[in-house]
Order: C-alpha cells, then structure tokens, then sequence
C-alpha cells in the first residue's frame, strides 16, 4: 500500500475530493492492511466534506471486526441509519457479520445474546436474506444455546443448502438431542461427508458406538476427518484397541493421515502401553518435527507411558517451540518414573525459559515432591503459586500436598491442611490422609478419616479396602473382616484388577 498512498498523497485538489478514490484507498487497506488506516481514512471523509456512500461502509466495518473496534462498528451503525444506506445490500450484510462477530466475541451468553439480537434486528430489515445470512444465523443461535430460535429460523427459510441442514444436525447433536439430529439426517436431500461424519460425532456421544459405526462403514466417501471422527470416538468411550485397529484399516486402504490421526493413535498407544505399536506408528511420520508440538507432545507421552522415558527425555530436547502442556507432560512423566530431581531441574527450567508454569504444571510439580518425599521442597512450591505466578490452588493441589506430608511423617500438618483447606475434602483427599495413617499405622486417626468420607456417600471402594488391609498387617482380623462386611452392607464392591498386554 505504500506506492498507492504516495500517489494519492499527490493528488490535486480536484481529484482528491473524488469519494471513488477515497474508497479505492479504503478497499486497499481492507483487503492489504493495515486495517487502522481504513478507519482513520473514512474518519478523515467528513473532515474534507465528503460522505461516505454505500461502497464505503461495508469495507469500513469489516476493518472493525478485524480490529474488534466494535464500539466503531456500532457509531458505523448510526452513520448509516441516519444516511439511509443500510438498505443496500452490502452494507446490511457487512452489519450483519459485524454483530455477528460481536457474539462471538463476548465471554458471557448475555453479552452473546445482545449482540445476536442486534444482528437479528439487522437481518429483519434486509431487502435481500441469501442462504448463507440464514446460515450465519442459525450458527450464531446454536453458538449460544438457544436451539429453538435455531429451528425457527431454519423452518422459516425460504431454500436451504446442505450447509443449513449440517448446521442442524451438528447443533442438535452438541446440546444432547440425538433423535431430532437423527430425523434431520434422514430427511436431508442431498447428503456430503460433513453431514454423515456429524452423525458419526453425534452417535459417539450419546455412547452408541455400534450405531457410530454403522454410519461410518456405510458412507458413501470418506475423507481423512471422517476417519479422525471415528477413532476418536473410540478414543473417548476407552475402546483403544479399536482405536488402533481402525488406525491400521485407514493405513491399508492408503487414506492420508494428518497430525490429528497421529495425536489419537498415539494415544491410544499410550493407554495401552503398545510401545512396538507405537514405533511402527512413528515410523508412518516423514518427519514428526514437522507435524507441530502437539504430535510431539504426544509422541514423548506414549514413550513414557510405555516405559520408554529416556527416549521420551530425548524427543522432548528436540522439540523446537515447546508449550506449557509439553513441559507438563515431560515433568510428569519424569515424576512418574522416579526421577523426581530431574522433574524439579524442568520446573524451575521452564520457568527461566519465560514460559507461566499453569495449574497442571504445579500439580506435577507437586506429584514429583510426593513421589520423591520433599516435603519442604512441595510446601515452598505449593506456597508460591499464588503469591508469585497469581495460580490459585485448588483441591487437586491440596490433595497432593497432603499426600506428601501424610506419607513422610507430617500427619499433624496434614490434617491441619485438610481442615483449613478452603474447599470440602474430597475423596481424594481423605484417600490421601488415610495413605499417611496407613503408612505411619496411626489406626485411630484411620478411623476418622473412614468417618469423614462416608459422610460424601460415595462408593468408592479403595479407602475400606485400605483400612481393612492396615488392619490385617498387624494382626487384627477381626476389625478387618468387620471393614469388609462394613463394605458388603452398603454394597460397596472392589473393582477387580486388570492388564493388558498388546
């Protein structure tokens, strides 16, 4: 935009005061940027005596969005109602994406729903409502959960396109309501790989697997997302053997698999502990580097997981542009593996690396200090997340500092922290007390701790089954047989262990 600005800086004064070139100049700096000086030159307009005309204003309110000068936008607003141009076509579509942006940007549902009722506002007194204005809207409704303004609006559309019925069918499927998803999907003329990989997401999760999968094998196409779609539904309902067995039909019939593919097989690897399934996988990547921090996140995880954690130590060193959630995941599964001190040189590493260590970066921090038994070490780290990196502990944090103190001799502090934590205790955290009674075999402090997680109702089964087994390692069978009978009467079962070997 320099050479054009150098000539219209040049420009006499009859030519200058042509609004086709204003708006030539305006056009340039929405399309090129930079988008502030589109603002400043349409404020520059009335200062020459020149009026903005219909030309104008859209280029101008979609540097606003751009910008999110939305309080522009709205002034915008008012030049052109008072101009009478807002029913040009262009210029009401232009205020209609501009509102529309504006209930995308909000936090809240209100401020959300304000803002789309102004665009619906706009879009009542369009002259012309295509297709893709009766999309918008409806996309804009589900965004904020009124589901019945969505189907209003799509059962009083003058056409539709398959972008107004997969709009439908994913909205009604993300709030829950699969069988007016699946009517919609039945009744849809012309169906695209979209509309069936959304009933694929749809079936997922409401939980029917088998139904997700019947839409699967019966597409009439599928692309590299369907096939995403479907392994991750595995992934989310715990099926990862066929996860992985789907992973390895999309490689025999040569579809293309993308980072996303990776990340999912590669966890499933993970849960499993499949690590020669895991090799194979990477050698499927050109370059793993290349795919993004997330595929090498995953990576280091599943070679952790499955054991592996020096070559997960290694692939982390490579990883160029690493993010909070890589850092976690290496100093946890540092953790994990017992090398506490190196977990700790991570933590306080990342930190120096400028990088704002999180709330999952702490509760692995912490989860080092328990496993490692640094007790001091945990507690200076615990008392730093608010007053140096403004992270407020919640009862996850507290439950592992507990857990830490109860389990190296510091029940006393324990108990303290439990009673003065500013949230009710969990099971988690009475688990975590009940571990240091165990451990320090205080039986009458064990008791208490029983009390006080009844008092949740839950059926957790590990707390009884740890005071029954602190009963019968020091002899006393009777209260241990009591415990389990106690477990029977409120038909509290333990689950069985189980492994698997891939």
């Amino acid at each position: 935009m320099e050479y054009p600005k150098l000539i219209f800086a040049q420009l006499g004064t009859p030519l200058s005061s042509q609004v086709i070139l204003w708006n030539a100049m305006i056009r340039g700096y929405a399309y090129n940027g930079p988008f502030a000086m589109c603002v400043e030159m349409f404020d520059q307009m009335p200062q020459i005596g020149l009026k903005p005309n219909n030309f104008t204003y859209p280029y101008v309110l979609n540097c606003c969005c751009h910008l999110r000068c939305y309080r522009t936008g709205k002034k915008l607003h008012c030049h052109i109602v008072k101009s009478g141009f807002q029913s040009a076509f262009r210029v009401s579509e232009s205020l209609l994406n501009m509102y529309m942006s504006m209930s995308g940007s909000f936090d809240s549902t209100a401020g959300e729903k304000e803002n789309l009722g102004y665009a619906q506002k706009v879009f009542d007194e369009m002259c012309i409502r295509p297709v893709e204005s009766w999309n918008r809207l409806i996309s804009g409704y589900f965004r904020v959960g009124d589901v019945e303004c969505a189907r209003k609006a799509f059962e009083e559309m003058p056409e539709r396109d398959v972008v107004s019925w997969n709009s439908m069918i994913s909205g009604y499927a993300k709030f829950g309501d699969y069988e007016k998803a699946r009517v919609l999907f039945e009744q849809m003329p012309g169906k695209n790989v979209v509309s069936w990989t959304s009933m694929i997401g749809a079936y997922a999760n409401c939980g029917d697997l088998k139904r997700a999968r019947e839409i699967f094998d019966n597409m009439p196409q599928r692309n590299a997302v369907s096939w995403n779609s479907m392994i991750s539904c595995y992934l989310q309902n715990a099926k990862f053997e066929s996860a992985l067995q789907l992973f390895a039909q999309m490689q025999s019939e040569g579809v293309y698999a993308d980072r996303f593919t990776f990340v999912s097989a590669l966890s499933a690897c993970s849960h499993l502990g499949a690590l020669e399934y895991g090799k194979w996988i990477t050698s499927l990547m050109r370059d793993w580097s290349q795919l993004g921090v997330i595929v090498a996140t995953a990576l280091l995880e599943m070679y952790a997981k499955c054991g592996d954690v020096d070559k997960a130590f290694t692939i982390f060193a490579k990883i160029g542009d690493k993010d909070v959630f890589c850092w976690n995941t290496m100093i946890k599964s540092l953790a994990i593996h017992g090398r506490t001190e190196d977990a700790l040189k991570l933590f306080f590493l990342m930190q120096s690396e400028g990088l704002q260590p999180n709330e999952l970066t702490f509760l692995s921090a912490l989860f080092a200090c328990s496993h490692g038994g640094l007790v001091e070490e945990g507690q200076e780290i615990f008392d730093g997340m608010e007053k140096d990196f403004g992270v407020c502990p919640n009862v996850r944090h507290f439950s592992c500092l507990i857990d830490l103190l109860s389990r190296n001799g510091q029940l006393e502090r324990a108990v303290s922290l439990i009673m003065e934590m500013p949230f009710k205790p969990d099971i988690a955290a009475w688990g975590a007390l009940l571990g240091g009674c165990r451990v320090m075999g205080d039986f009458k402090l064990a008791a208490q701790v029983i009390e006080n997680a009844n008092a949740l109702n839950t059926k957790e089964s590990g707390l009884l089954v740890s005071l029954s087994n602190m009963y019968a390692s020091t002899g006393q069978w009777p209260e241990a047989l009591s415990t389990r009978e106690q477990m029977e009467s409120k038909k509290i079962w333990k689950k069985t262990g189980q492994s698997c070997v891939v």
